[in-house]
């Protein structure tokens, strides 16, 4: 996060609203709220490689994941070259001899040799990089704090106050580095704890440094020294504690150029990686090595970075950057809104926005008047972009596939139609077994294969009990009439009800190795000998020596049962399928 947004872009954004860009930097702190929160809870529901590609995808389709994806991909590739340029700014300073792009250009090829490394390597590099930056840059806000000179911030806007929205808009960039977690967020050991609080920590600490670092840089420089410099925060510091200062924040300029630059091309490469899985660009950039590190993607990423820093001027490509984030951010806010009203039973984040719906509406509102606010050059460039995503979409993606989003569900919800195909269900339902470590026992694959009956009624004992009967007598190998006779006798013994609404029919069949289950809903309930009508049944029959298993079976469906939502979900359950996921997602301790 904290890079060139931060050490060069006061330089470029002094020329345009004055001392009041610290404002600009606070602001642009306070929008990214609703986009941090959003991807804090689709991350931790849906942690895939792609982040932000991934949310998008899933929630809104094809087409808009097509968008999404590549505009993840540019907007971070966009932010890491601008952290290279500074890594050619702080060489320049030091040995104004240098070329400043072939340096960046040389340090983005290094960059992405280490990055095909694998993650670990990256960790390792990162860790020491962030330690060093932060502890200059307290120290600066610190000391500098001491020399402050409040007439440097008057007047605030010289150029009008017309001009902080525009800056707000272009200031986006220093905070896009948020969100790149995401991207990397199958490989996040805990997401659901700890991609929430890496983010939220971030965005406190990142924004109060951001906030503090330019307003005491504005305190202790005169405007015209910050729009002559390549390195503002270099120039303070060295104001605050002469040379020794300046080399200290420019070593520190340098680590953080090279942790933004690093981690834009792990991020930023897996977009393609997932994009590739799914049928929205070539295979060849899914492609892992031993490492897990999607070469192409990769280099791919780096190539397109040494690109831009070789040919596209820095003010521009801060401003198409800062634009790509803003769509983005309206898309993973809009995408939260549409995975929350679907309802899928399978959307199960262990991290929930706050203050839903406001939030997203705010941040959707905000971005698209921030976008608005860019200019003509910027809206431009995103049209293009636009334009070429969907040729791709019509040419590539739209013959290839077919999986159907949740916006489709959503549809069908309102409109009271079963317009989904079970695909998303499925792909969540395994993501989140992935998410929470979950080895699949021989209860669930009994579940994953079993029939489950989805019963109108209301309907007397025997009727349910033949309906049953029809069902498993196949599967288990025996005749009709002989099953529905035990299953009657079994209920005449003592009753199966085991608690209100409740039953587990059980019965002992002959043979060896053989066991099966069925779950069974009826709408109006089975009316038994006592009590209120029966909405939920797990029908048992095994063999003698299915014994133990006959009690795992009954302990796992008490811990599933236990759950208080649990009859509620069971009565709202569109049909078989949903009763099945339910009981599949159902926490309990697997044997």
């Amino acid at each position: 996060m904290i890079s060139s947004g931060l050490f060069v872009l006061p330089s470029l954004l002094c020329d345009r609203v004055g001392p009041g860009m610290v404002l600009a930097y606070l602001m642009a702190g306070l929008l990214m709220l609703p986009a941090v929160l959003a991807t804090a809870e689709l991350a931790t529901a849906m942690p895939k490689a792609g982040g932000t590609y991934f949310y998008i995808e899933r929630s809104l389709g094809a087409l808009a994941g097509t968008f999404g994806g590549l505009a993840n991909w540019l907007s971070l590739g966009l932010k890491s070259a601008f952290a290279l340029v500074g890594m050619g700014a702080v060489a320049q300073l030091l040995w104004p001899e240098l070329p400043l792009k072939l340096v960046a250009a040389g340090a983005c090829l290094t960059l992405t040799l280490v990055n095909l490394l694998g993650v670990k390597e990256v960790e390792r590099l990162q860790i020491w990089l962030v330690l060093g930056l932060l502890g200059v840059l307290v120290g600066y806000v610190v000391l500098g704090g001491r020399q402050f000179q409040e007439a440097n911030f008057l007047p605030l806007f010289p150029h009008g106050s017309g001009a902080l929205l525009a800056a707000t808009g272009t200031v986006f960039i220093s905070y896009g580095g948020l969100t790149k977690v995401a991207g990397v967020a199958e490989e996040v050991r805990n997401p659901g704890r700890d991609i929430p609080l890496g983010m939220l920590s971030a965005f406190l600490s990142v924004t109060v440094l951001y906030v503090l670092s330019v307003g005491v840089t504005v305190g202790v420089l005169p405007p015209e020294e910050i729009r002559d410099s390549l390195m503002p925060l270099a120039s303070g510091a060295g104001r605050v504690l002469g040379k020794v200062g300046k080399v200290a924040m420019s070593s520190a300029a340098l680590a953080a150029f090279v942790t933004t630059a690093n981690a834009g091309i792990l991020s930023a490469s897996r977009s393609p990686m997932a994009m590739s899985r799914d049928g929205l660009l070539p295979g060849l950039f899914g492609r892992t090595g031993k490492a897990g590190v999607p070469s192409w993607a990769v280099l791919a990423t780096g190539g397109f970075m040494a690109s831009v820093v070789l040919f596209l001027d820095p003010e521009d490509l801060v401003k198409v950057a800062s634009t790509m984030m803003l769509v983005l951010f309206a898309f993973v806010n809009f995408s939260l809104a549409i995975m929350r009203e679907s309802k899928l039973q399978t959307y199960r984040p262990k991290f929930r926005m706050p203050l839903y719906p406001y939030l997203p509406v705010l941040g959707i509102v905000s971005y698209g008047f921030l976008i608005a606010e860019m200019g003509a050059v910027s809206l431009e460039l995103t049209g293009a972009f636009l334009a070429f995503v969907l040729v791709w979409y019509l040419a590539y993606v739209r013959p290839n596939v077919s999986r159907r989003s949740a916006l489709v569900h959503l549809v069908g919800r309102i409109t009271d139609r079963n317009l989904g195909d079970g695909t998303l269900e499925e792909e969540l339902l395994d993501v989140l077994r992935e998410r929470d470590k979950v080895t699949e026992d021989r209860f669930d694959r009994l579940i994953r294969s079993c029939k489950v009956l989805d019963l109108d009624g209301p309907l007397p004992a025997e009727e349910c009990f033949r309906k049953v009967a029809k069902e498993l007598s196949e599967s288990l190998g025996m005749e009709e009439d002989d099953l529905f006779r035990r299953l009657l006798e079994r209920e005449k013994s003592s009753t199966t009800v085991v608690q209100p609404g409740l039953a587990i029919p059980h019965v002992v069949v002959e043979g060896q190795g053989k066991f099966a289950v069925l779950p069974v809903r009826c709408r109006g309930g089975v009316k038994f000998c006592e009590g209120p009508p029966v909405k939920v049944l797990f029908v048992l029959a095994g063999t003698r020596d299915e014994r133990t298993f006959h009690l795992q079976a009954l302990m796992a469906i008490a811990q599933i049962v236990q759950n208080e939502e649990f009859l509620r979900l069971w009565e709202e359950a569109k049909g078989p399928e949903e009763l099945r996921r339910l009981i599949l997602l159902a926490e309990r301790r697997r044997l």
